[in-house]
C-alpha cells in the first residue's frame, strides 16, 4: 500500500469519526433540549401552582374580611336599633312617670291609691308590726288613710290589726326636680319594712312602674316594634 492509499484511509477514518461525533453531538444536544424543555415545564407548573396557590390564600383573606366588615357593620345596626328601640321605650317610661305626678296632685285620688299601695304591701309580707316609709309631703295623706288600710287588711287577711309605725326620722325622697335632676328622688307611695329590717316591700310609684315596664316590656317592644331586627 503506497503513501497515497494510506492518506485516503486515514481521511475516510477522520470523517467517520468525524460524523459520528457530530452524531454523537447532536443526540446529546437533542438529549440536554428534551431534558431542558421538561425541567422548564415543571418550574413552569411549580410556579403556576405556587401563584394559584397564593391567589385562593388571599383571596380567602379578602372573603374573610369582607365577612368580617359585614358582621361588624350588621351589628353596629342592630345596636343601633335597639338603642333607639330602647330610647323610644325609656321615653314612654319617662312619660309614665309625669303621669303619676298628676295622679299625686289630686289629694282624692292619691289618698285612694296609697291605701291600696299599703294593704297590697301588708298582705305580701304578712307581719303584725311594721315600719312605713313615705315622702315628707306625703305624710298627711298617709295618715288620713292608715286606718282603713289596716282594717281592709286585717278582713282580707283575716287576722288582728297590725301595728303600723310611721317613720318620722327617714323620708323617702321628694319628686324630681329641675335643680337636682340627678339626685335621688321618689314620685310618691310608700315603703314598709319588717321591724327587724328584715322584710322590706317597695311599693313606691317608681317602684310599680318599674316592675310594670318589666312585666309589660316584652308585649310593649311588639306592638311598637312590629319589624325586628334579624338574629
Amino acid at each position: 500500500m503506497n503513501d497515497a492509499d494510506v492518506g485516503k484511509q486515514i481521511q475516510q477514518m477522520v470523517r467517520f469519526i468525524l460524523q459520528e461525533a457530530e452524531e454523537k453531538a447532536s443526540e446529546i444536544s437533542v438529549a440536554a433540549e428534551e431534558e431542558f424543555n421538561i425541567e422548564k415545564l415543571q418550574l413552569v407548573e411549580s410556579e403556576k401552582r405556587r401563584i394559584r396557590q397564593e391567589y385562593e390564600r388571599k383571596e380567602k383573606q379578602v372573603d374573610v374580611g369582607r365577612k368580617i366588615e359585614y358582621s361588624t357593620q350588621l351589628n353596629a345596626a342592630r345596636i343601633k336599633v335597639l338603642q333607639a328601640q330602647d330610647g323610644v321605650v325609656s321615653e314612654m317610661k319617662e312619660d309614665a312617670g309625669k303621669g303619676l305626678l298628676r295622679v299625686t296632685k289630686d289629694a282624692t285620688a292619691y289618698r285612694k291609691v296609697l291605701k291600696g299601695l299599703i294593704v297590697q304591701s301588708l298582705l305580701r309580707m304578712r307581719e303584725p308590726s311594721v315600719v312605713l316609709r313615705c315622702r315628707e309631703a306625703d305624710r298627711g295623706h298617709v295618715e288620713s288613710v292608715l286606718e282603713a288600710a289596716k282594717k281592709e287588711y286585717a278582713e282580707k287577711a283575716k287576722v288582728n290589726l297590725p301595728k303600723i309605725l310611721i317613720d318620722g326620722k327617714v323620708y323617702l325622697p321628694p319628686q324630681k326636680n329641675t335643680l337636682d335632676a340627678h339626685g335621688p328622688s321618689c314620685s310618691g307611695g310608700v315603703v314598709l319594712a319588717s321591724q327587724d329590717g328584715k322584710i322590706v316591700c317597695n311599693n313606691t310609684l317608681d317602684a310599680r312602674v318599674d316592675v310594670s315596664f318589666k312585666q309589660k316590656l316584652p308585649e310593649i317592644r311588639k306592638k311598637l316594634f312590629s319589624q325586628k331586627v334579624s338574629q
